[in-house]
């Protein structure tokens, strides 16, 4: 599932932001940036997102910022000066314009360097604020999103079970519909009289019990309860859900494949759209 999350507070100065964001993904697959002050505590930041954010392909970026001046960031003033001077001459070797070596010497590297500095206790303890309250809050979205995706799951399941009742109207109209027309087919063929009417009676029993849904029917009413069911009461069941599914989708195509009715066909038709649209959002869960 998609989720953002973002926090921030204040300290001696500074100021401390925590953002999440995270892609769907089947397992946690955590990226941590943060700023090189935080580096020793890498390895506790990353257990703490472990322990509160399940699965995701998740972004935690952690910054830093300095309301006062930034004393902690120095010049190496020897180092600039020898750029400075191989440039300079590299310059003149080449007749170019010099105007703007020293914007250049402040881009080379070790140039501009970040004194070194130690995280105090308070800011340690607000960094782990922070982040549990971006999680939290990460969480809260996901929860959202998880709320919006649980209503579109039970009311497609609903319009299935629904569908399933028209089918159930229309089959019991469809073996006496059945019969007439084989009846009707086989007086234009074959004289009524020449007909075995014993063998008749047979081969239609054998024919309607083969065309029978039945048992489709009922596995179908029971996979979407137990798909409704499912998602009511257990936790982390998007795996569970897709193996739910794709049993629906077999009784559906059954239903299909033996019914051997335009109407029935057409109501398989719209079964089989919800049920797309539901393995569709099956994968933010899965």
């Amino acid at each position: 599932m998609t989720g953002f999350g973002k926090a921030a507070d204040d300290i001696t100065g500074k100021t401390i932001s925590v953002e999440i964001r995270s892609l769907n993904s089947k397992q946690l697959d955590l990226s941590l940036k943060i700023p090189a002050i935080f580096r020793s505590k890498e390895g506790e930041l990353r257990n703490i997102c472990s322990k509160l954010i399940e699965r995701g392909k998740v972004d935690v970026i952690i910054s830093i910022e300095s309301k006062d001046s930034d004393k902690s960031l120095a010049v190496d003033k020897a180092l600039a000066k020898t750029y400075y001077n191989e440039l300079k001459q590299l310059a003149s070797e080449l007749k170019a314009p010099e105007n703007e070596l020293l914007a250049m010497v402040l881009k080379m590297p070790e140039v501009m360097r970040q004194e070194a500095q130690e995280l105090s206790v308070a800011e340690e303890n607000l960094l782990k604020t922070c982040l549990e309250k971006a999680i939290a809050d990460f969480s809260s979205f996901r929860l959202a999103e998880g709320n919006v995706l649980e209503e579109d799951f039970h009311n497609r399941i609903k319009i299935i079970s629904s569908l399933l009742k028209d089918v159930e109207k229309l089959d019991k109209a469809r073996s006496t519909n059945l019969r007439k027309r084989i009846e009707k087919n086989l007086e234009e063929l074959i004289q009524k009289d020449r007909i075995d009417q014993n063998r008749l009676e047979q081969e239609l029993i054998f024919y309607i019990e083969k065309m029978d849904i039945t048992e489709e029917k009922l596995r179908l009413k029971t996979h979407c309860d137990y798909f409704l069911k499912t998602m009511k009461e257990e936790e982390s069941v998007g795996r569970k859900l897709g193996f739910i599914t794709q049993e629906i989708g077999r009784e559906i195509n059954t239903i299909g494949s033996k019914a051997n009715d335009s109407a029935i066909q057409k109501v398989v038709v719209q079964m089989k759209d919800e049920l797309e649209k539901v393995k569709e959002q099956l994968l933010n869960v899965l």
